[in-house]
């Protein structure tokens, strides 16, 4: 299991990962690079970025504020040596069953916030039912695991395709316009083109076509859909990795709940070891275990390039945007920030496409924390 039980959301605080999926770290891995980048370009204006640039002034708007974007000529790519959890590998995990019976769906998790609607994609859990094919669906894939909220890296990033790679925080400081996935790559035998098709166009094809027409694409949003390549070789770790000396040695691989997250500068020996969302070594809970990548040190993160931005008055209308990121930034929750009101044309975007794929139980219970332990 790799993601935080709903029950557990609380203790959280902000300090322990909700979702540690390889695809979802990677992500997250992503935006702290970015934030990092961010603050030295203005920490050492002389070493320009390999990877981020100032915005010309006169593309910076009251909607488009973002004093920073991706350098033109850059494009994403993500490689993953298994099909994303939920819809895109359905056709995959039908495939693999010794007995088609779809599996019996638990008791719905209670969300006193969220009205029923006779018309609402019902949520289900893992592979449950997967028979049922364009649902989103949630983590755990197992049937006897504590039940979460958190939604299928297939989910997650067939949303990325409108609200970008960026995550809130990070879309204060860079510009969505260009940081949406190129391409997904994996192994040919983990590629279903109809169900990759489904999870990442058709059930989103309204969206699409109502995309031309919206206003918030003077923010940098828009929908693009994400190519797919995919190749001959497989992971050296897969279970479909032929190698008769790995399988002496190893003759069944399973699931581990250690994760890895790597960036560049970490150098060979560098990074961090995550346990149940945690540092390695330490307690679930510790804040001494928060990871770099959780909520409580990218809000930090965040304050320090806000009093970075302040001190160097770097860009044009500088002060009137150094004043609203202040109002968001410096708040007393993570709750505010999220709601703040330079985050009101992401929320439009993330409402719309979670609205579009439909059965989108939103997994609420850690924003309560502030910045600074108390």
């Amino acid at each position: 299991m790799k993601c935080l039980p709903h029950s557990k959301l609380p203790q959280a605080q902000g300090n322990v990962l909700h979702d540690w999926h390889a695809e979802i770290l990677c992500l997250r891995s992503l935006n702290h690079f970015l934030l990092q980048e961010a603050l030295s370009l203005l920490s050492t204006p002389s070493i320009p970025s390999q990877f981020l640039q100032h915005r010309s002034p006169d593309t910076i708007t009251p909607a488009s504020f973002q004093p920073f974007e991706l350098k033109p000529h850059i494009k994403l790519f993500m490689y993953c040596s298994e099909a994303p959890c939920g819809d895109a590998s359905m056709e995959l995990t039908m495939a693999a069953q010794d007995d088609p019976t779809p599996w019996a769906l638990p008791p719905p998790i209670s969300n006193p916030g969220k009205e029923e609607d006779e018309n609402t994609k019902p949520e289900l859990p893992g592979r449950a039912n997967f028979q049922l094919l364009g649902y989103v669906r949630r983590k755990p894939s197992r049937p006897d695991a504590p039940a979460t909220l958190s939604k299928s890296c297939s989910d997650k990033l067939a949303t990325t395709q409108y609200t970008s790679l960026l995550s809130s925080l990070t879309s204060l400081f860079i510009s969505p316009q260009n940081m949406y996935l190129d391409s997904l790559i994996l192994p040919e035998t983990q590629y279903s083109q109809s169900g990759f098709t489904r999870c990442f166009s058709t059930r989103l094809a309204d969206l699409q076509n109502q995309i031309v027409k919206s206003s918030l694409t003077k923010t940098g949003y828009g929908f693009y859909v994400i190519g797919i390549k995919t190749t001959a070789r497989e992971f050296v770790y897969s279970r479909r990795y032929v190698n008769a000396e790995l399988k002496a040695k190893v003759p069944e691989y399973v699931s581990s709940n250690i994760s890895t997250s790597w960036i560049l500068g970490d150098g060979k020996i560098g990074g961090e070891t995550l346990v149940n969302g945690a540092l390695q070594g330490r307690k679930q809970f510790d804040v001494r275990g928060a990871s770099r990548v959780c909520r409580r040190k990218g809000w930090k993160l965040g304050i320090e390039i806000l009093a970075a931005m302040t001190a160097m008055a770097k860009i044009d209308r500088g002060q009137e945007i150094v004043e609203r990121m202040r109002k968001c930034l410096v708040v007393d929750s993570y709750r505010d920030l999220k709601e703040s009101e330079m985050l009101e044309g992401r929320r439009t975007v993330k409402e719309e496409v979670r609205e579009c794929l439909g059965g989108w139980v939103r997994n609420e219970g850690d924003d309560g924390f502030g910045v600074e332990i108390s």
